[in-house]
């Protein structure tokens, strides 16, 4: 666990392994039962989540009652509620389990004490936020340029792990099609 959080730290920035240790300390393991919610609707986020292990998604409920996901994090993905988290407002989003899930919490408090004990930190950060911005806004491209089929086929080609792993009914809420317009273009390709 460890390892993995390590190489994927040093993807973006140099860290000694006393860097590491003092960081690793800032985090505290969390083990979720599938369904188990990390962020309810209407709690103020209070941290950011590194998975170490399982699925999350990051969803809300619409105002017909169905869920809408937004995101979904796998294994060394970070996963929070940045509007929630940022602005200190109740969040809209939930975050649950979609199977047993280990992560890595990381308080709001504690990364501004690490920014200032680990300067380079604040950098790892802001390169993992604009990772998750480009992310957002191909996924914004792709659901306004390309049909169902495409937007399946790239999503498919991109995160060929998530077909697996994720219920179908899930997968098409966040492809933004039915359940059974998903089988059909499954069964169609």
């Amino acid at each position: 666990m460890d390892d993995n959080l390590l190489q994927y730290i040093r993807r973006y920035i140099d860290i000694s392994d006393a860097e590491f240790s003092l960081f690793r300390s800032y985090l505290t393991p969390l083990m979720l039962k599938k369904k188990e919610t990390l962020l309810k609707n209407g709690e103020v986020c209070r941290a950011r989540y590194f998975i170490t292990s399982g699925c999350l998604r990051l969803y809300y409920i619409d105002q017909k009652g169905n869920e809408q996901i937004m995101h979904f994090g796998i294994e060394n993905w970070w996963i929070t509620n940045y509007d929630s988290l940022l602005n200190n407002i109740p969040s809209h989003l939930i975050i649950e389990a979609v199977e047993k899930t280990q992560v890595l919490e990381l308080k709001e408090t504690s990364l501004q004490e690490l920014y200032q004990r680990i300067p380079k930190t604040e950098r790892f950060f802001r390169i993992i936020m604009e990772r998750t911005y480009i992310a957002t806004q191909r996924r914004i491209e792709f659901m306004y340029s390309l049909s169902s089929e495409e937007i399946l086929k790239s999503f498919i080609d991109a995160n060929p792990e998530f077909v697996q792993r994720v219920p179908q009914y899930m997968l098409a809420s966040y492809l933004g099609i039915t359940p059974e317009y998903l089988s059909f273009l499954r069964k169609n390709p």
